[in-house]
């Protein structure tokens, strides 16, 4: 497989790219900076795609986030909201239309390659919330960029129907640095351990019996 991989430096993407590397696939990792709060991500992402020595792009594009209001995740002057993603009060922290976008940036690169997949780690924990996660957007999706270009590329989500528990699991069968991986929403030097993702990442060691290497300030 040769595939571009959708790569924020968080937990889920880090995982995706070692489960890929394991199956022997041919990388390409693509970064975005779509005007997000904060880029604690993206420097994780640079750190772990050198450790991997695998080719690694950081996109710029923080115009994106004055497009895309109305989420806690591009607007500061929005409140973070803090506590389990089955909560509504989690829908705060949509993007609109985010991977939709994010995907089609990632086929045009993978056409340009001539690679034939784009893969991201989308998983059934964030169905509750983000509808571009769900399995009915990602098979959508996946129809859309058979049509793209003459040569056909497929979307690969290898996570859609895993928990963060599994996903977990597979990265530390894998061997996967969580410590180097970011997921914290508010940014800053250590995890804030209250907002949505936090609390998920936090959950998912504690069902899976691991220790989590994670600095969190509370």
């Amino acid at each position: 497989m040769k595939a571009v991989a959708l790569f924020s430096g968080g937990l889920d993407s880090t995982v995706l790219v070692y489960h890929l590397l394991n199956q022997n696939a041919e990388l390409k990792l693509l970064s975005i900076d779509y005007g997000q709060r904060h880029q604690k991500e993206l420097s994780s992402s640079s750190t772990i795609a050198d450790a991997l020595r695998i080719p690694h792009h950081i996109l710029e594009l923080p115009m994106l986030g004055n497009l895309l209001g109305g989420s806690a995740l591009t607007d500061s002057s929005i409140s973070l909201p803090e506590g389990h993603y089955a909560e509504d009060s989690m829908k705060a922290t949509v993007v609109p239309n985010r991977n939709m976008i994010l995907l089609s940036l990632a086929a045009g690169h993978a056409i340009s390659l001539k690679f034939e997949t784009v893969a991201y780690a989308a998983h059934a924990g964030d169905h509750t919330i983000y509808p571009d996660c769900r399995p009915e957007f990602a098979d959508a999706m996946n129809n859309v960029l058979q049509l793209a270009d003459w040569n056909k590329i497929s979307l690969h989500r290898p996570f859609v129907s895993w928990s963060k528990a599994d996903l977990v699991k597979r990265g530390y069968e894998l061997g996967v640095p969580f410590e180097k991986t970011w997921s914290c929403y508010a940014g800053g030097n250590k995890h804030c351990g209250k907002c949505g993702t936090c609390v998920e990442r936090k959950e998912a060691f504690e069902l899976v019996g691991l220790s989590d290497p994670t600095q969190y300030k509370s």
